[in-house]
């Protein structure tokens, strides 16, 4: 009893491995094959018109007529022996028909069928308690899958895109989210226009992923909006953005770095939070780091910013991006900046190719982190209006 309660429990924790349904489909298929040395398929929930196994694991020969077990997938549970399985001829084979069904969800049927003797009441009943084990899993399966989907419209209504600059400064952003389930995070980028042809160039970085870090951004965004109506400079906008996120002690920290552009000047002002410095490419593709002086983390409340100016010519580019751009596990953020330094750029790309290059060379689709990134060049060249 104690050998055959182990091969239970073994088989058992081959399914349900992780929280996608096809996966579990799979690996219960697999499973009853293996245990019943036989063919198994799963019929799934679905119209009459659309009878047809899924996930099946072994020769699919072996299976009875799909329309023979449909009727079983179309009712509910709880007939047969044990309460949960189904014998039935249903062709020259012994085929067995398994409900996938737990906490009064049925979702479908196991089949299975094999040559040679029928299945015994043992075979039925262990087969019956993986069907039941799988059910389980693929329902906290569909209810993840239901979450991570109001989660994700969430994000998207908490996406807000960047405001216009001046018609002076031509600006692209791209962001790319992490992994396939993350729609939004903490990544962001911004522009706010100011006066005399002046625009804010901003990106900055919430800890953490999902939701909570998307819904910490949006506050950083709207006060940052408010904070730059009143012109100040970055050091200061940065001192005010600290002090309102630290008197909510439930606000993520963030790091964040501000650009104030002015084309009629040629020259940039700029100041970090926390934050990697800026890159500027000049005419000839050659990208180069900007030293900026880093004050601490948004939401820590000790404030110490600085801001330094920049010349900017019409030639350069200036492009500000978050960790998830360069960084990569294992390796140094020096070595990181300098994989970044080394990316040469085609002379007179214009700012949307500066950056669709910089992501393929940087292999951002490998990207551990998100990845928000803006480039931006003056439209017009200094002096003229």
């Amino acid at each position: 009893m104690s050998s055959q309660l182990a091969a239970l429990r073994t088989a058992a924790a081959r399914i349900g491995t992780t929280l996608d349904e096809d996966t579990t489909c799979g690996e219960l298929t697999r499973e009853a094959a293996r245990q019943a040395g036989g063919t198994a398929a799963l019929l799934r929930l679905r119209t009459q018109a659309d009878v047809e196994y899924e996930a099946v694991s072994g020769n699919p020969a072996v299976l009875p007529d799909a329309r023979w077990a449909a009727p079983a997938t179309q009712e509910a549970p709880g007939r047969g022996e044990n309460g949960a399985a189904l014998p039935a001829s249903g062709g020259p084979r012994p085929a067995l028909c398994v409900p996938l069904a737990a906490g009064g969800h049925h979702c479908g049927t196991l089949v299975c069928a094999r040559d040679g003797a029928p299945f015994t009441g043992l075979e039925v009943a262990f087969l019956a308690f993986l069907a039941e084990h799988a059910a389980s899993h693929i329902r906290h399966a569909r209810e993840h899958a239901q979450v991570s989907g109001i989660v994700g419209k969430l994000q998207r209504a908490l996406l807000v895109e960047p405001g216009r600059p001046h018609p002076n400064l031509d600006v692209a952003v791209r962001y790319r989210p992490v992994g396939q389930s993350a729609v939004v995070g903490g990544d962001w980028c911004e522009t706010v226009r100011l006066h005399f042809g002046r625009t804010l160039l901003i990106v900055g970085d919430v800890m953490g992923h999902g939701l909570e870090a998307a819904v910490d951004m949006t506050a950083y965004r709207s006060a940052l909006r408010y904070t730059a109506s009143a012109d100040l400079p970055p050091h200061r906008v940065l001192r005010q953005l600290d002090d309102i996120a630290s008197r909510e002690p439930d606000r993520r920290p963030a790091t964040c770095l501000i650009a104030r552009v002015d084309p009629n000047r040629g020259q940039m002002t700029v100041a970090s939070a926390g934050h990697l410095p800026p890159v500027v490419i000049d005419g000839r593709g050659r990208t180069a780091l900007l030293p900026v002086p880093v004050g601490p983390p948004l939401g820590t409340g000790l404030g110490g910013y600085e801001s330094s100016t920049y010349r900017l010519e019409s030639s350069q580019t200036l492009m500000l991006f978050t960790d998830g751009l360069v960084e990569r596990r294992g390796e140094d953020i020096d070595q990181s900046l300098a994989r970044l330094s080394g990316v040469g750029i085609e002379g007179g790309a214009g700012v949307e190719d500066v950056l669709d290059t910089m992501l393929t060379r940087l292999d951002v689709g490998h990207a551990e982190d998100d990845v928000a990134v803006l480039a931006a060049r003056l439209h017009h060249r200094p002096g003229r209006t």
